[in-house]
């Protein structure tokens, strides 16, 4: 789990950001309202229907059952969907 300062201060960074940009942030960090968000996460990601994991662009983008994108923008996550490469299987062109 991620330390609770280095957590604190990635909230702080979000809300200040939002703030220079005239809106609003909401942070839930613990309890209840922690669990309440991520349970909508979960419910919300159980819609896709289909991934475009675009590495190079530090991008990935989600396509949901009923036709909508949700863009995530992330140096991280699209490292975490890509497959190794395998150079074992011939191409059978």
């Amino acid at each position: 789990m991620s330390e609770p300062r280095t957590v604190d201060a990635a909230v702080e960074r979000v809300i200040e950001l939002e703030a220079e940009l005239e809106s609003a942030g909401e942070a839930s960090t613990q309890g209840e309202a922690l669990a309440f968000t991520r349970a909508r996460l979960h419910e919300w990601i159980d819609t896709v229907c289909a991934v475009v994991v675009s590495a190079g662009q530090g991008r990935v983008t989600l396509i949901h059952d009923n036709g909508h994108q949700s863009g995530i923008a992330s140096n991280e996550l699209p490292f975490i969907l890509s497959r190794p490469a395998r150079f074992d299987i011939r191409n059978s062109k």
